[in-house]
């Protein structure tokens, strides 16, 4: 078995550095008009557009 080197595995993580961690998952309370209960909508969604997530009706 050949041995990786440790600068070998940094540079692999720098290559992956921007692939998620521009994105978060988001979780808003939404309330049912008919019976009054609330329900949770999720989703992963880039994180500058998080306040037009929120603003949404």
């Amino acid at each position: 078995m050949a041995k990786v080197s440790k600068n070998s595995r940094v540079g692999q993580r720098a290559a992956n550095a921007g692939s998620g961690r521009e994105f978060v998952k988001v979780i808003k309370s939404v309330k049912d008009p008919a019976t009054g209960k609330y329900t949770y909508k999720e989703q992963m969604i880039h994180k500058e557009k998080v306040k037009d997530f929120f603003d949404q009706k």
